[in-house]
């Protein structure tokens, strides 16, 4: 019987359960760190930055190495995908040569025409709309400092338009989390991901608030996150949104609201006294540099994962579906 080959293309790829055995690998490959070899050969994982990147990159070609395969980078400027080769004609090629597609782009329609057309494992390694790489690190930290995630409160304060923001709520809520998530009007999630974050929610025994109230969303929350005002392309509007987030700010009045025993999360880069005070990301509520870490873990998790869901490898504490 035929396989079919998974994909991680939006935080809502994963169940509840495969959530959980994905972050059960991470936390076995943390401990093990050259003990699971699914790309032995070696064999060769393209990963394509159409953005650029710093933990992404260093992250992944890391975790490609310590579990035993080739990483094959390419930068926009040297590929012809998407431009002058279709994305369903080198997503055919690709999958003759490689054994995982890594692509960290803009559109998420690219992604999904790319995983449409391969029949090897596509991981969304940042889209505009989501980051699912980054939330399964993020999870995975709240699990090493929190315990079990389910039941806990997830405050996130900020640019709440964005893709962070939307893989905050997925993510969260497919672990059963109270996601509260914050950020001033016009700057919020979209209906859709709203509403599929509810749905995900009544699955789980998780929540969902979408506020405009930063003190709502902080209100004795277990978890604090936020990420830069100001993202890639959106530099010409920096005196703007420095204004109009300043109540969004994660420093020590905001951290007064939250839980005393909240961690701290900040996806980096940083900017220090715009939308985290230095204080908070310096300070010992901060597991900011664990969940930097967590991302070579984490992704080396998904990798795994998805190549045993696909039948393409063995990989101890997965089962095989065939």
């Amino acid at each position: 019987m035929t396989t079919t080959v998974r994909h991680f293309l939006t935080d809502l790829d994963l169940t509840q359960a495969e959530q959980a055995e994905v972050l059960d690998l991470a936390e076995a490959m943390k401990k093990d760190k050259y003990g699971y070899k699914p790309y032995a050969g070696p064999q060769t994982v393209a990963v394509f930055f159409d953005k650029t990147s710093t933990r992404t990159r260093v992250s992944f070609a890391a975790g490609i190495a310590e579990l035993g395969g080739a990483t094959l980078i390419i930068n926009s400027a040297e590929s012809q995908l998407g431009h002058k080769e279709s994305i369903s004609d080198s997503a055919k090629v690709l999958a003759r040569m490689v054994s995982t597609i890594v692509w960290r782009t803009y559109a998420q329609s690219g992604l999904e025409e790319m995983a449409e057309n391969s029949s090897v494992p596509v991981i969304n390694a940042l889209s505009d709309d989501y980051h699912p790489c980054q939330l399964l690190a993020d999870l995975l930290t709240v699990r090493e400092h929190k315990g079990s995630l389910a039941g806990l409160s997830m405050a996130y304060l900020g640019d709440a338009a964005n893709n962070m923001a939307n893989s905050y709520l997925l993510a969260g809520v497919t672990a059963g989390m109270h996601v509260r998530i914050a950020g001033p009007e016009g700057y919020l999630p979209a209906a859709d991901i709203i509403a599929a974050a509810e749905a995900r929610a009544a699955e789980t025994g998780g929540s969902v608030l979408v506020t405009t109230d930063a003190a709502a969303a902080l209100a004795g929350a277990d978890v604090v996150a936020t990420d830069t005002w100001v993202s890639m392309g959106q530099e010409d509007e920096k005196a703007e949104r420095l204004e109009l987030f300043r109540a969004y700010a994660v420093d020590a009045p905001a951290m007064a609201q939250a839980d005393k025993d909240a961690v701290v999360l900040h996806c980096l880069p940083a900017y220090r006294g715009y939308e985290i005070s230095a204080d908070v990301i310096d300070g010992p509520q901060s597991v900011v540099f664990d969940e930097a870490e967590n991302r070579v873990h984490a992704q080396k998790a998904i990798m795994g994962w998805l190549l045993a869901k696909s039948g393409l490898a063995d990989v101890a504490g997965v089962s095989q579906e065939r």
